[in-house]
């Protein structure tokens, strides 16, 4: 089967920063949604966006930390957000539309990571409702803004979807919570996620990327219990980063959801998952954890997954008479 998974010589690569696949591109009077822009890689982003001239809005579960985070950068303003309650995602949508803005750029950048087993709302496994199905509700909410904007959607998707795909029968780890295989799967989520999103958008000038941001230490961590970060190799035991090879930088980590945001190389293009600032290749039969996993691409699972995150969140942007 034919993909369009396949490296297309950006010219930027792993240690390519933010700030340098801006570099000639100017964003005033554009305007960007990052959610979680105030922390990690999204701040980094935010930063970068922002120095290019762009308006950012940075939705916020924390918004008093994001409006310190954010208090020297020029044109960012903060908004209250939750991705884990819906009626939070609903209220930011709201006020959001309300302004009469579009939108040029959304990055998916929030997020958590290998939790202790959380549930959230009606007992939905937090993982995949956060990451995923509160980003699905935030763009299904902001639609007419990023339809009238012809935007571009970034959904910030990580290597650790090679971990599992989607646990279709058991969706919320009732039967047995592994974290990691739980943040696989919302990490695929993801994927699918810009998959379709992409079909169902680009006749309306709308186009979605995902991507793997690479290996950064970041509050992403937080989670983790120090012992097992240290047996990872990351810290040492007075919690201090180790260097080591494939590491990024949190602005490198910035780069390629900047990229996917902005670069006109990928005008045209869309539904393809990306890492170190080009489109990824599949990835290989080996096991080795680069590229792409094709259960993250498979277009029936896009279409089965957003029919069901549809039917959770009671949004969907595309169905009859919405």
């Amino acid at each position: 089967m034919s993909t369009a998974q396949h490296r297309i010589g950006s010219g930027f690569g792993a240690r390519s920063t933010a700030v340098d696949v801006l570099a000639g591109i100017d964003l005033t009077g554009r305007l960007a949604i990052v959610t979680g822009g105030y922390s990690g890689i999204g701040l980094e982003a935010t930063r970068a966006l922002a120095g290019a001239g762009a308006r950012v809005v940075v939705p916020a579960r924390r918004p008093g930390t994001a409006r310190e985070a954010v208090a020297d950068l020029d044109g960012v303003e903060v908004d209250e957000l939750d991705l884990g309650d819906l009626e939070s995602v609903r209220g930011f949508a709201e006020r959001f539309l309300a302004s009469g803005r579009t939108v040029d750029f959304v990055i998916n950048n929030a997020g958590i990571m290998a939790c202790p087993e959380t549930r959230v709302g009606p007992g939905w496994e937090a993982q995949f409702a956060t990451n995923h199905l509160g980003h699905f509700a935030l763009v299904n909410r902001l639609w007419p803004a990023i339809e009238a904007g012809g935007a571009r959607v970034v959904a910030v998707s990580s290597r650790g979807h090679h971990i599992a795909g989607v646990n279709w029968d058991d969706l919320d780890w009732r039967r047995r919570y592994d974290k990691w295989e739980a943040y696989g799967q919302a990490k695929t989520a993801n994927v699918l996620f810009a998959v379709h999103l992409d079909r169902l958008g680009r006749d309306h000038g709308v186009r979605a990327f995902s991507l793997h941001p690479g290996g950064i230490l970041t509050p992403l961590q937080r989670h983790l219990p120090k012992e097992e970060m240290m047996a990872a190799g990351w810290i040492d035991e007075e919690g201090n980063p180790i260097p080591q090879e494939g590491l990024k930088t949190p602005p490198q980590g910035a780069a390629t959801q900047v990229w996917a945001a902005t670069s006109p190389r990928l005008d045209g293009v869309g539904g393809v998952y990306l890492e170190d600032c080009d489109i990824a290749e599949p990835a290989p039969a080996d096991g080795t954890r680069t590229g792409v996993k094709d259960w993250a691409t498979d277009p029936e699972q896009a279409a089965r997954l957003w029919a069901l995150s549809a039917e959770r969140t009671g949004v969907d942007a595309f169905a009859a008479g919405a």
